[in-house]
């Protein structure tokens, strides 16, 4: 029996004349999805197979198809004669083009049965002559095949053979998915076996050291159920390579760890070998240690290091361990571009002043869902840059010897004994200081918010963000925004109340507190709703705290911006001011120590409106409510005078002062809300949620706790900031209720907006899942500015009271459940990008559609 052993990830192509039976055997052995058969390919192009005119186009949709299925990994058979080398040229790039190992299976049962069988095919050129010169050529150039680029190659040279091979699909040598840990991944050792040992033992590792027939030997007990993985570079610059070997050797014989090449590695294996190296880059003093050790070590070296694999791919797909790194579209694949990459990385081309190859940064640019654990690179810190982690701490130059435990995903660190060695260069972050993370988001990629999207969300499951709404949202948010940097949340739409069932009123406190009632609320938070404009503030403690955790290089100490991401003042200076005087308030009230955090995000809103809607009232209402004098002043002259000459016109006269009266309250509706600005002493800021600081969203606070914040930011000594009345509702509480009510009816009858009614945790779930975060209830003659002068006339009431809520609430509910994810994810320090996807998925929600192609 012939077994054929291929990898479960490779470009396999079938080489055998016309009546072979290469299709029958890739029948027989591969599903169908895998097979790309050029006859078939012919047919689809021009509805027969055997059509040799097309075969051009009949090609290029076979490249297509394998290119796609090889893009997603998927094994793919070439189903076509591939008779000369310069046909299986473009197959063999292929292959390279996404890391893929080429396959070559000949299938040659001799011309005789290849002309019998073509004989008993119509429409098929069945001569001798043909099958002979197909025949001949493959025979001729099967044995160059491994030179052209094949990885594998078997040939089945008679019927019995192809009738008896058999196909087993092995992983490739990188691919570990199936081992789930846990894990403990060590950074570059570099020859410092002291740090190697303090390190295994701060990991729970016991590291026993003896000899056997003369010869120094380790054995490493790991803790139960837990491997190492070694990320290479175990050897040069370090003053002692050779220990450092010996506990990798033992711990993978005794399959306790793995261990991934290294760039130091390979020369030195190749020093081992004999060959011709450069000594230098620390490769000297491993020589040097090497002329001292056993022969048995020194024998069993070269297997070790020839054995290592360019990196591992594990955890079911999540963990990727490579020296240099990875590329997405690299992971669990087999070319000598990924050994390449895995051993050095990406380089520019160019030479720095420390004459050393300048490195490009991958890792700004990784997108995959895998974790990728490497070294190479000394850094002053581990950071996580865009799911991706350099964990060589420089130990060998006197920086720490590190470790990532997986899945746990904590550091555990160990100080250098010494400067072993001098780097040739400051390591990564040594004069720089902002977070890893922020200095890769410097520049967004649109390709990440564009589209049709869908965005898995904690509170809610997943968001659809529609490509039409994501093209209108793009053009405000490149145009627009703050820098993005500062653009961690927008706030959510906010839902109305049920419409009131009492006459003559639109909105009233009743159904609110009914709505949360029958959601299984049982206490409420009513809170004053100012009427000024929504603010986000990212407030930081010092310029430092913006350029490290922001990543914001200026001097700005944080930034306001609206509910649609735009900066909230034209005038720098006055954000500046404005958060200065924050800053203060945050500082007398402590919060910077309780908090544990160098910024705070605020939610609040901003007063006067006049501030922010200036020139809408102007533009907008203002003019309706002088046109409405005029007009309606000139009926009424005109009623008057019809009625001095006896014409009955009372009913009309009496339904245009009635219209009259309501134009006036119109133009008087928003006068509260309206005063002059010359500068920030005139500025009013009402915070109301504190919704982020470092390392926690403050969404698992109840409202009692936000307002409670806001009362000592109130309290503290600046003007600026205004407090915010409200009340807690006992909503079991007939009387308590009575108050609520009474209460709003006293604000809206004073001139004010009205209230927002809130249950008291932040996050709240009902009977059919996430409830309204809040809904809010306006003043009579707030609506009039939202509605129109005559809104409340009863004609125009009861067309009102028809308004649909569902799609608010659905649009509110998603929006929430976007900004909460927006905030956890930069809490998380997850990529920029990552949290844009939420933000910006807000403004396409409440952006007009438009055609994409535009």
């Amino acid at each position: 029996m012939s077994r054929l052993e291929i990898p479960d990830f490779a470009l396999v192509v079938l080489i055998g004349s016309t009546g072979s039976g290469k299709s029958t055997f890739a029948a027989r052995h591969f599903l169908p999805t895998e097979v790309i058969s050029s006859d078939a390919c012919r047919a689809m192009v021009a509805d027969d197979e055997t059509d040799q005119s097309i075969s051009g186009d009949a090609f290029d949709l076979v490249r297509a198809i394998a290119e796609k299925r090889l893009k997603h990994r998927k094994l793919t058979v070439i189903d076509a004669t591939n008779v000369r080398a310069a046909d299986r040229k473009d197959w063999i790039a292929l292959a390279r083009r996404w890391h893929a190992l080429p396959v070559a299976i000949v299938v040659d049962p001799g011309i005789d049965v290849c002309v019998a069988r073509n004989s008993a095919r119509p429409n098929r050129p069945s001569g001798a002559q043909i099958v002979r010169r197909m025949t001949q050529e493959i025979r001729k150039g099967q044995g160059g095949l491994p030179r052209e680029g094949f990885r594998q190659v078997y040939r089945l040279m008679n019927v019995e053979q192809i009738d008896a091979a058999t196909i087993e699909r092995r992983p490739l040598w990188t691919d570990k998915r199936d081992d789930h840990g846990p894990f403990d991944i060590i950074g570059d050792v570099h020859g410092c076996a002291a740090e190697l040992e303090d390190l295994l033992g701060k990991l729970g590792y016991t590291v026993a050291w003896g000899e056997d027939r003369g010869e120094r030997t380790v054995t490493v007990t790991p803790p139960p159920g837990r491997r190492a993985i070694f990320l290479g570079d175990l050897v040069d610059r370090g003053p002692n390579s050779p220990d450092v070997l010996r506990i990798a050797m033992s711990m993978v014989a005794a399959g306790a760890a793995y261990c991934v090449q290294g760039n130091h590695e390979r020369k030195f294996g190749r020093w081992l070998e004999g060959r011709k190296v450069t000594i230098a880059h620390g490769l000297q003093q491993t020589v040097e240690q090497m002329e001292t050790v056993d022969r048995g070590f020194r024998e069993a070296l070269p297997g070790f290091l020839a054995d290592l694999r360019s990196h591992l791919w594990l955890d079911g797909g999540r963990l990727c361990v490579a020296h240099a790194g990875l590329k997405e579209e690299m992971i669990g694949r087999g070319s000598g571009a990924v050994r390449e990459f895995a051993l050095y990385g990406e380089t520019t081309g160019e030479i720095d002043e420390f004459g050393l190859p300048v490195r490009a940064d991958w890792a700004a640019n990784y997108r995959g869902p895998t974790a990728v654990i490497y070294g190479h690179t000394p850094t002053v810190e581990a950071q996580w840059v865009n799911n991706t982690l350099c964990i060589d701490t420089g130990c060998v130059f006197g920086g720490k010897l590190t470790a990532l435990r997986w899945p746990e995903t904590d550091l555990v660190e160990v100080p250098a004994r010494a400067v072993w060695s001098e780097p040739m260069r400051p390591m990564i972050g040594a004069q720089d200081g902002r977070d890893a993370q922020a200095v890769a988001d410097t520049l967004l990629d649109m390709e990440d918010v564009s589209g049709r999207r869908w965005i898995d969300t904690s509170l809610r499951g997943r968001v659809v963000v529609a490509e039409e709404n994501a093209a209108a949202a793009l053009e405000v948010m490149s145009r627009f925004a703050v820098a993005p940097q500062w653009l961690t949340y927008l706030p959510p739409t906010m839902s109305p109340s049920e419409t009131s069932a009492r006459e003559g009123w639109l909105e009233r406190p009743e159904e609110a507190l009914d709505y949360f009632r029958k959601q299984g609320v049982a206490t409420a938070v009513c809170e004053e709703k100012h009427m000024g404009s929504r603010a986000v503030i990212a407030l930081c403690r010092d310029a430092e705290v913006a350029r490290t955790r922001f990543g914001v290089t200026g001097e700005e100490g944080g930034a306001i911006w609206t509910r649609t991401g735009r900066g909230f003042f034209n005038a720098p200076e006055t954000t500046e001011a404005l958060l200065a005087r924050l800053r203060s308030a945050v500082d007398a009230a402590g919060l910077w120590d309780e908090l544990k955090t160098g910024w705070l995000l605020l939610d609040a809103e901003i007063m006067p409106w006049s501030a922010k809607a200036g020139s809408l009232i102007d533009g907008q209402y203002a003019p309706v409510a002088v046109s409405s004098r005029a007009g309606l002043a000139a009926a009424s002259d005109a009623l008057a005078r019809a009625a001095a000459r006896g014409v009955a016109a009372g009913d009309f006269a009496a339904r245009f002062e009635d219209r009259a009266d309501r134009a006036a309250r119109y133009a008087r509706a928003w006068a509260p809300y309206v005063w002059p600005v010359s500068g920030v002493d005139d500025l009013r800021v009402a915070p109301f949620h504190v919704l982020a600081s470092e390392g926690a969203v403050h969404f698992d606070r109840d409202h009692a706790w936000h307002m409670g914040m806001a009362e000592r930011l109130a309290g503290a000594g600046q003007a600026v900031i205004a407090p915010t009345r409200w009340r807690t509702v006992d909503l079991g509480d007939n009387a308590s209720w009575a108050e609520a009510v009474a209460w709003w009816e006293a604000l809206v009858g004073a001139g004010g907006e009205g209230m927002v009614v809130k249950p008291l945790d932040f996050v709240t779930r009902g009977p059919k899942g996430l409830i309204q975060p809040a809904l809010k209830v306006r003043g009579p003659e707030y609506l009039r500015i939202i509605y129109g002068p005559e809104y409340d006339a009863p004609e125009h009431l009861d067309r009102l009271r028809t308004r649909g809520l569902n799609s608010k609430r659905n649009l509110a509910l998603r929006e929430f459940a976007l900004g909460h994810e927006a905030l956890k994810r930069f809490v998380e320090n997850r990529p920029l990008r990552q949290v844009h996807e939420c933000v910006f998925a807000v403004l396409a929600l409440e952006s007009e559609p438009i055609d994409p192609r535009l």
